[in-house]
């Protein structure tokens, strides 16, 4: 509450002449973030060059976006552990967003941006967890360097949504890591 309070430059009585509760509030900032991510996949122009356009949205998202907002997310995050009100409205928002992702995948797909063969449904999975860790640390570790691990994460996105068959044989990584698929 203190830091939405300091981020609107008012007193809590006052930021509850304007919303009955703290469920209230969240659910009026995560609606912005919802507007503002719908408008960002909405105008980014995947069909010219889609690989650059998600890169600058992930840069957007993981490396632009102030400490104070990321700490922002984390709190609510936190809250929502504690909170059925606010875990319905984090989980309507990560729905949506993973939704978001689904279609412009799928698109993707179907300009032949990315594999035909891509499991977008893991792929959106595991970039919803990537985002969500990247945040988290930046909201717990003044020295992490999100700008550092965008190459990382670029080289693990393409990764998933171009061949990864590519020269490998057809059993999953973590088989071949683990050693689960080798005979005895």
């Amino acid at each position: 509450m203190q830091q939405i309070c300091a981020e609107a430059g008012m007193s809590p009585g006052n930021v509850y002449r304007y919303f009955p509760s703290k469920e209230a509030i969240i659910l009026g900032i995560t609606e912005r973030d919802r507007a503002e991510v719908a408008a960002q996949l909405a105008s980014a122009q995947f069909s010219t060059d889609f690989f650059s356009t998600f890169a600058a949205l992930a840069r957007h998202h993981f490396v632009e976006r102030s400490a104070e907002e990321v700490g922002l997310c984390a709190e609510i995050m936190s809250e929502s552990r504690r909170n059925p009100t606010i875990s319905k409205i984090m989980n309507e928002f990560d729905a949506d967003v993973k939704q978001r992702l689904v279609t412009m995948l799928h698109a993707a797909q179907a300009r032949g941006d990315i594999s035909r063969d891509a499991d977008i449904g893991t792929a959106v999975e595991m970039l919803m967890i990537i985002a969500d860790g990247v945040w988290w640390r930046r909201a717990v570790d003044p020295k992490f360097d999100a700008e550092a691990v965008l190459p990382m994460f670029f080289d693990v996105t393409k990764y998933m949504l171009l061949d990864r068959g590519s020269g490998r044989n057809a059993e999953p990584g973590w088989a071949r890591a683990s050693g689960a698929g080798d005979a005895q």
